[in-house]
């Protein structure tokens, strides 16, 4: 047979294909797998599966789309050895669930699980709005048993067009909330799922389905135990009664258009009931007593007899009380969930008091009475706003008491959150909660696969909604915890924009402290082509600057000032199109009265300095630079008894004068001059205990080894060099050697034309090189 030739996905080649998709995210993993903090780490199946989803389409090399054997498809290359590869249908199952989840499916994606590659059986397609008939057509040759569709915009019958005869005969689950039945015409047509023999599940709900669908289910579809109606068209539920022996789960959340009576008098007929959910949303218009359609619960509860009940909910039901409820269970002993969620009762203290006497322990409760109640009210309800909203309200008050990890929490947070990321309210309560829960030390003791979930769906509150002020204050506080910025992987360059845009969007001292501390330290995060990107743009320069511009002002140096000076000394690191708008925005003059007002503060000094020796770095730019104020004031600086400060001077003298005698534009002091004072005070410094600064690259060094005319220049930069190699060679060393500096060196060793000094820190770089350099290579090829 066919699918003999082809290779089954082990377990090795599930590692090979993520790893080369993106080793870095295995490489968190490894070091999240050695995390002692709470909660384990991630199965590494699941860590291999989330890494394909992200890559699938971006990795060509390793995980290809290609054309199947038969040139009319789409297929998977093994990365092992190029052949075709089948996939075990469970593995199928779990890659197509989590690629609805992050919203990526489309018909190209969905084209990928021919029956060919793999043999689907649980079929979850979850945000499939993108998905069109020609992509379905898909699942026609696999053998489907459970099939979710939801947020379809093709019809429900096309979905159940596209399916094989065998899913038609065989299918037991069907889930196509959120998806319409309206064809083109405005008709909602519900006829196909007659064709559905033997579906025993069927969740219609938050569509338009109504009472003549109703009609068809009951009547043909025989062996329907489980049925959601939730906020649909159905207006009568007396065709039910064709099931009334046979129905085991009904869910009529939000069905407010039923007529009262037949409510009642139906549901009371369904002997084998096992699960009830008649909840609403209890909603505060003052006129909602005039609607004659809603329904109460009283009655139903007093006549009730269902002996296999062991669920019920009547969230949001006013009539619900105490009386009329302990009756209900005192005849349903069978129950073990009840829903209360927007009641009165649920507060009784015989639903959370354990040391009441009344106390019903074997029940689980939803609703606002205490941490369990609200608990169990966001593991259940992800999908009902205004549920997820109250009960996040009522937990924000507890987490402000929490003094340890509550991981258990926050995965019943993310859902809801991540479910309704337009909802205001939700979002608010969501950002206050998660904050509680991962601020200081918990969050310290937190796993990095939840911060890094927390910190995503905080970038989406942000996004969502810029210019609400409590909601980005909210989610900055959450933001600026040196653990997240530090330790969790997420997309920093996003980050980094969405808090320049809050920063820009609002003038508050306490959110400017955060916004500039937040990017002070993601600017140093992220690739020089994305510090160009946040850089160059001029309304973030101009607020930066601003900010600073007012503390020169009111001449003073807090935490606000340095954090915004650390942010646009990273945002010009190796960047020049974000140093080329500094100067256009007068950043140069604002930064010689920064110097002026605040003498020997060494801290803004390093900082000031370090900005404009990245200004230096820039060929084309150092004309600007060349102001006798600013190099009188350059030279004062050169001699600090700090030597970071000594030494950002020296470097911004090296650059200036490296590009000779022609131009060398100032009559204050001459190039020569003030090359003979840069090499006294380099051959004067004292190598610093730690690392006195960190570098991206080692590419603004190279051109001046090259001035062989000015061994001063040369003297600087192989002085700089040698530094970070000594103080951190495990980061340097072979960041030297991949950028072919190591042969730059060595020429320089050798040249007879350099200077001795020059020569003997050559040879104290190639030595380090030495020692530390094999290892690093031979890791280089390990890996």
């Amino acid at each position: 047979m066919e699918y003999e030739r082809r290779r089954i996905v082990s377990a090795r080649e599930l590692v090979s294909m993520s790893a080369n998709a993106d080793s870095a995210r295995l490489e968190e993993f490894a070091a999240e797998k050695l995390d002692s903090r709470l909660d384990t780490a991630p199965a590494l199946q699941e860590c291999c599966i989330a890494s394909i989803c992200q890559h699938l389409l971006c990795d060509v090399k390793r995980i290809r789309v290609c054309d199947g054997p038969d040139g009319d498809g789409l297929g998977w290359r093994s990365s092992l050895d190029g052949g075709e590869m089948y996939i075990p249908g469970e593995l199928g199952d779990r890659l197509l669930e989590k690629l609805g989840d992050a919203g990526t499916i489309c018909d190209r994606i969905l084209a990928l699980f021919d029956a060919r590659v793999t043999n689907l059986r649980h079929v979850r397609l979850r945000n499939a709005c993108r998905l069109t008939t020609k992509g379905l057509r898909t699942l026609r040759d696999h053998k489907i048993s459970e099939l979710e569709a939801t947020g379809l915009t093709v019809t429900v019958n096309d979905l159940i067009g596209c399916q094989g005869e065998w899913t038609l005969q065989n299918l037991h689950s069907l889930n196509v909330s959120h998806s319409t039945f309206v064809n083109s015409s405005k008709f909602c047509v519900v006829v196909s799922l007659h064709r559905l023999r033997n579906l025993q599940s069927l969740n219609v709900s938050y569509t338009e389905f109504n009472k003549h669908g109703l009609e068809i289910v009951a009547e043909d579809l025989p062996l329907l135990e489980n049925l959601d109606v939730s906020c649909t068209k159905v207006n009568d539920i007396s065709p039910l009664r064709k099931c009334r022996l046979r129905l085991r789960s009904l869910t009529m959340y939000n069905l407010q258009n039923c007529n009262y009576n037949t409510v009642i008098s139906v549901v009371l007929e369904l002997a084998e009931l096992r699960h009830l959910d008649l909840s609403v949303d209890l909603d505060r218009i003052p006129l909602r007593m005039l609607e004659p359609l809603r329904f109460h619960v009283a009655g139903l509860l007093q006549h009730a007899n269902w002996r296999h009940l062991v669920s019920l909910d009547v969230s949001g039901k006013e009539d619900v009380t105490s009386d009329n409820m302990n009756v209900f269970l005192d005849h349903h002993p069978m129950l073990r969930f009840l829903g209360l969620v927007q009641t009165n009762v649920c507060e009784d203290e015989s639903f959370w008091n354990r040391w009441q006497e009344s106390f019903r322990g074997s029940l689980l409760v939803t609703g606002n009475g205490n941490e369990a109640q609200i608990v169990e009210a966001l593991k259940r309800y992800p999908n009902r706003p205004l549920y997820i909203q109250k009960s996040l309200y009522h937990l924000f008050r507890l987490t402000q008491a929490y003094a340890e990890p509550r991981v258990d929490i926050i995965k019943l947070i993310l859902p809801g959150m991540q479910a309704h990321p337009k909802q205001l309210s939700i979002q608010m309560a969501a950002t206050a909660c998660l904050y509680n829960l991962s601020k200081g030390e918990m969050g310290q003791k937190i796993h990095p696969k939840w911060l890094r979930q927390i910190v995503e769906l905080t970038m989406v509150a942000m996004e969502n909604f810029p210019t609400h002020l409590q909601l980005q204050k909210n989610t900055l506080l959450t933001l600026c915890s040196d653990r997240i910025l530090q330790e969790v992987s997420f997309d920093k360059y996003k980050c980094a924009r969405l808090v320049m845009d809050c920063l820009c969007a609002f003038d508050d001292s306490s959110m400017n402290r955060m916004c500039v501390a937040i990017c002070s330290v993601l600017a140093a995060k992220i690739s020089t082509q994305e510090t160009s990107q946040l850089g160059a743009k001029p309304v973030y320069m101009k607020k930066l600057l601003s900010i600073v511009k007012a503390k020169v002002e009111e001449g003073v140096v807090d935490i606000t000032m340095k954090f915004t000076l650390s942010a646009l000394w990273n945002l010009t690191d190796e960047s020049p199109e974000t140093c080329n708008v500094f100067l256009d925005e007068e950043g140069l003059y604002l930064f010689l009265d920064v110097l002026e007002r605040f003498p020997e503060d060494s801290a803004v000094e390093t900082k000031v300095l370090g900005l404009v020796n990245n200004i230096a770095e820039v060929k084309q730019l150092r004309a600007s630079l060349m102001i006798d104020k600013f190099i009188m004031l350059l030279r004062c600086l050169l001699r600090s008894n700090h030597i970071d400060v000594s030494y950002f001077a020296a470097g911004i003298i090296a650059h200036l004068a490296s590009d000779g005698n022609e131009a060398w534009r100032l009559e204050s002091i001459s190039r020569q001059d003030i090359l003979c004072e840069l090499s006294q005070v380099v051959c004067e410094w004292k190598t610093p205990e730690g690392e006195m600064v960190a570098y991206r690259s080692f590419n603004p060094f190279f051109p001046l080894l090259s001035c062989q005319d000015s061994y001063e220049v040369q003297l600087w930069a192989v002085w700089a060099m040698q530094h970070v190699c000594n103080r951190n060679h495990i980061r340097y060393c072979p960041m030297l050697i991949a950028e072919g500096g190591v042969e730059l060196l060595h020429n320089l060793y050798e040249s007879a034309c350099t200077h001795e000094q020059v020569r003997s820190i050559c040879k104290c770089i190639l030595t380090i090189l030495e020692e530390k350099g094999p290892f690093y290579v031979m890791k280089d090829a390990n890996l």
